[in-house]
């Protein structure tokens, strides 16, 4: 199968209803709401002091408690953004959002993109900044965050691997200025075989 193929197909797994109703399987296991594995990850957003975020991808609005005041959430996923929408959050499917939201100078402290890069090609990845970077503050960040080898080899919609040095050249191509990045929440050998282990890619618009 060509990767043209592989991102088509991946690309319509990741807009199903099927997509949506695993991430909440998996958000709402027992045992990761008695453990509250998301407690780092959270705090480690928060630490970042992003503002009023503009969340790329957010899914079911994993990430979205821990942004700041107004912060927005866009997923090509109806289904996620409905979830998001329906538990407090406010969330738009990317068509929805680009034709009601103008680009402004004043919107948007920073922009989130995590565990999406993967699920598509650098090209594809490129071509997302292109389109939400006009809705954030000169200065504003960039936080990109991936998987590591165990993470990304643990879902099949994963299309091409995102380690620094792709996600730098990513980020160089349309403008952005590296800022710094580091392995969150273990060393980067960890990533080898902890699948939450990830890459967290943080740039800035001049």
């Amino acid at each position: 199968m060509t990767k043209t193929n592989t991102l088509s197909q991946a690309s319509q797994t990741t807009a199903s209803e099927s997509y949506t109703k695993r991430l909440k399987n998996l958000s709402g296991s027992r045992w990761k709401h008695i453990l509250n594995v998301q407690a780092p990850y959270q705090w480690n957003l928060r630490r970042l002091h992003l503002g009023k975020t503009l969340d790329v991808g957010c899914g079911i609005g994993r990430n979205m408690g821990a942004l700041g005041i107004g912060s927005v959430g866009v997923d090509h996923n109806e289904h996620s953004v409905a979830h998001c929408n329906h538990i407090g959050f406010e969330a738009y499917t990317n068509g929805d959002f680009l034709s009601k939201h103008t680009p402004s100078k004043d919107t948007f402290d920073s922009i989130l993109i995590a565990h999406v890069f993967e699920h598509l090609t650098a090209e594809h990845d490129v071509d997302i900044l292109k389109q939400y970077i006009p809705y954030l503050k000169s200065g504003g960040k960039v936080v990109i965050i991936t998987p590591q080898e165990a993470g990304y080899a643990s879902d099949a919609t994963h299309v091409e691997f995102m380690p620094f040095e792709k996600v730098g050249d990513i980020v160089s191509k349309v403008g952005l200025t590296t800022e710094r990045y580091y392995s969150f929440p273990f060393p980067r050998i960890v990533g080898k075989v902890f699948k939450y282990n990830e890459f967290v890619f943080i740039a800035r618009k001049p």
